[in-house]
């Protein structure tokens, strides 16, 4: 289990409440990703993401329409490539005690109690790692077409910061 911050001084994982309105307000959560999707999480927090890849569930013709590099894509907006290049990310790994599968499709894992980090990984170059993970990092000038298409897709997604990404075109 891991967990990708921006901040290189966390000795320990409080819970906190969870940002997300789907999720109840009154349970504070550690949020912690599996291996298989920690790539989905190796850019700058607000750093707005469609991330896929490949699942027992995915057909040929979805193969052919978005995978062109790689099994697993994470595509940014070109916007934020100087910011991904720039940023040290820091990766709190965590044994599996006390957290549980939230939403298997992204990865996500949650413990209500406080988690101390096992290890604290650095990564300064962010493209480089994602290489070695195997990911095809794609840049968009927009993300909300390939956001919409893989939504209805049969890949395993995960959307991060849409929030913060640019409009959608008119």
């Amino acid at each position: 289990m891991f967990h990708v911050s921006e901040e290189s001084n966390i000795d320990v994982f409080h819970p906190r409440i969870p940002e997300r309105g789907d999720l109840d307000k009154n349970k504070p959560l550690v949020w912690a990703v599996d291996e298989n999707c920690l790539a989905n999480f190796l850019t700058p927090r607000n750093c707005p993401r469609v991330c896929f890849q490949i699942s027992p569930k995915t057909t040929i013709e979805d193969r052919k329409a978005y995978l062109k590099l790689s099994n697993h894509v994470v595509a940014v907006e070109k916007a934020w490539l100087q910011r991904i290049n720039e940023t040290t990310l820091y990766l709190y790994e965590f044994g599996s005690e006390g957290f549980k599968l939230q939403d298997e499709s992204a990865g996500y894992y949650v413990s209500e109690i406080i988690q101390t980090p096992s290890r604290k990984i650095v990564i300064e170059d962010i493209v480089h790692v994602l290489s070695k993970y195997n990911v095809e990092l794609r840049k968009l000038e927009r993300l909300w077409e390939l956001h919409d298409n893989i939504i209805n897709s049969s890949f395993r997604w995960s959307m991060c910061r849409m929030r913060f990404a640019q409009p959608r075109e008119v």
